[in-house]
């Protein structure tokens, strides 16, 4: 927690702190209201702690990546059309374009925080979606609402996990989809 540090950083006058937060804290993202709602409250606390400690020579910079090429998908937790939900998370978190890489990611994020930036956004999606969410909230509502009715609907009995929802299908073409995915979450021991 950043606060723990901070004592320290106000003796000596300066200091940097880096706090990362998501897409999801600045759009809110169907099927994940819990997920933004909680990274909405962390992008206020950090844009609110760089406003406090900016006087004390501590810069505070938010980092909002988008979707990040880690593997993680299979350590999601799914619990509607399991098979369809872990589907289409599957293939959108592994896409370049849609994705960041971690290693690129880091770059920005030192970058920024070298640079004493407040805020970077990474990835190009997640850029538009901020930026479109700020000037056209509308809009931007809409476009979501639309996406929420693609979205798979239904529940399962209990939640599962990606691992077990990826031996579920055993595809051949989403096991190809996926391919950059699985490689990133083997090269940060996503495994």
């Amino acid at each position: 927690m950043p606060l723990a540090v901070l004592p320290v950083m106000q003796k000596q006058r300066h200091g940097r702190i880096v706090n990362v937060t998501s897409i999801g804290g600045k759009v809110s993202i169907p099927h994940l209201l819990p997920y933004s709602g909680a990274k909405f409250a962390a992008v206020g606390f950090s844009e609110g702690l760089h406003a406090e400690v900016a006087r004390d020579g501590i810069s505070v910079t938010t980092v909002v990546p988008g979707l990040m090429r880690t593997g993680s998908y299979r350590h999601a937790f799914f619990k509607g059309d399991v098979e369809l939900e872990f589907s289409w998370f599957a293939v959108a978190s592994t896409m370049p374009g849609l994705t960041v890489s971690a290693t690129r990611a880091a770059r920005q994020i030192v970058s920024a925080m070298r640079r004493r930036v407040a805020e970077v956004v990474i990835g190009t999606p997640a850029k538009i979606a901020a930026k479109g969410n700020g000037l056209m909230p509308r809009t931007s509502a809409t476009v979501r609402a639309l996406v929420s009715r693609l979205l798979p609907r239904g529940e399962a009995p209990h939640i599962v996990s990606g691992f077990e929802a990826e031996r579920r299908l055993d595809s051949a073409a989403l096991h190809h989809a996926t391919v950059l995915g699985r490689r990133a979450g083997r090269e940060l021991h996503q495994t």
